[in-house]
């Protein structure tokens, strides 16, 4: 990764940092105020992504979140150097992309599992997963050749490969 700048409030996207290497976190909404807030609203559980001091990407630049407070299910957050309503109006409707987190703690990511190989505790090639699928039960992921498996099957993630028990039959 680019090394970080602590004396700018924003820095433009290098190279090496592509939405597809970051995670998304959430998108922008209609600002508040005339201050430059943002209304956010968060796709991860983790509100440390809208902590005073984290970084966001907004469009092509990396921003850095002064102040954010809860607002109903979404969050108010005002960016460094987003100090006007009118510079905050071009912020509005944004994905938004974060650094990997150092510590994820428990559970699977969807980043984790897209594109992994999958295969059975048997060694057994399933091919990879293309989708993690929402579902009300559990999710579940989504294979290239179209077969679905159930995330409570996944028994391990180690680097690009997913290890499955599945049930007799699941995918014949």
């Amino acid at each position: 990764m680019a090394p970080r700048s602590t004396s700018t409030s924003s820095t433009e996207l290098t190279d090496s940092q592509t939405p597809a290497d970051l995670p998304e976190v959430g998108r922008t909404g209609r600002p508040h105020g005339v201050r430059g807030d943002l209304y956010v609203s968060l796709i991860t559980d983790r509100v440390e992504r809208v902590a005073p001091g984290s970084r966001l990407r907004v469009g092509s630049v990396w921003h850095t979140v002064e102040s954010s407070r809860p607002a109903g299910q979404r969050w108010l957050v005002h960016f460094a150097g987003i100090d006007d309503r009118s510079v905050a109006e071009r912020l509005v409707n944004q994905r938004l992309f974060a650094e990997p987190l150092a510590d994820r703690g428990d559970g699977l990511y969807v980043d984790q599992l897209i594109g992994g190989e999958v295969v059975g505790v048997d060694g057994r090639s399933f091919g990879r997963c293309v989708a993690v699928v929402d579902n009300p039960a559990h999710d579940i992921l989504e294979l290239e050749g179209g077969g679905l498996v159930p995330i409570v099957f996944v028994t391990d993630i180690a680097g690009d490969r997913i290890t499955i028990d599945p049930p007799e039959g699941l995918l014949d």
